[in-house]
């Protein structure tokens, strides 16, 4: 009988092959979520001046010359973190708009709450500190984060105003400074954290929770047309 044909000598390497091949691919497709979540750390830490692209790629565990394959320059890498982080959020945060079947004080509520719990809570928040902080140094960055984060905040906001103005929930409001003043505590809540909030002794500490319910309160009362339910 005739002996069994020898394997081919590429047969027996082919399959330990193919795995450090995966590997090799999903490391790939992951190195630039990887370096967004380096980038984000240390733009955090350090602010945008101060961080340097080497950092970053050290940090993810690459070379600098890997890093821009994937972001040709500290810029792009910015704008990177700020869609990946903050921008892409709105068009889910839209959709649960259209979606709300509660009162549109229960929507405020609700927007405040989960833009904290999404934004506020993590280390994206210091995004917003480190763009006002460098916005005079940096016109650019400064102006596209009014294009992605600023303006879509915005309308967003205005339409959550807006609908409770249709459905008589709220009294008639000049939107265009109505939306400052549901911005402007969430700004100071996010400077608070980026800045006293380390320093300051637990007794001082700013309750995020706590302070975003007080401040819907406070917004609500002026805002519900008479006879309206908080």
């Amino acid at each position: 009988m005739p002996a069994p044909p020898s394997p081919h000598p590429h047969d027996a390497a082919s399959e330990p092959d193919a795995e450090p091949r995966q590997r090799r691919a999903r490391r790939k497709e992951a190195r630039p979520g990887e370096l967004v979540d380096a980038a984000l750390q240390l733009f955090v830490e350090k602010g945008f001046a101060a961080t340097r692209v080497e950092e970053v790629a050290a940090l993810a565990g690459v070379s600098k010359g890997t890093l821009f394959l994937y972001f040709p320059s500290k810029e792009e890498l910015f704008k990177a973190v700020v869609r990946e982080t903050i921008a892409g959020r709105f068009t889910e945060w839209n959709e649960e708009l259209d979606q709300f079947s509660g009162n549109s004080a229960e929507l405020l509520r609700y927007c405040m709450q989960s833009w904290w719990e999404r934004i506020g809570m993590t280390a994206a928040s210091g995004i917003t500190k480190l763009v006002m902080s460098e916005a005079g140094m940096f016109p650019e960055i400064a102006a596209f984060y009014q294009q992605e984060v600023i303006g879509p905040g915005h309308d967003l906001l205005r339409r959550v105003l807006q609908r409770g103005i249709d459905r008589g929930e709220f009294r008639p409001l000049r939107l265009e400074h109505a939306v400052y003043s549901l911005i402007a505590p969430m700004i100071f809540l996010l400077m608070w954290k980026h800045s006293m909030a380390p320093c300051c002794p637990a007794s001082e500490q700013i309750d995020p929770v706590g302070f975003i319910d007080n401040q819907v309160d406070l917004l609500l009362h002026g805002m519900l047309a008479s006879g309206q339910p908080l």
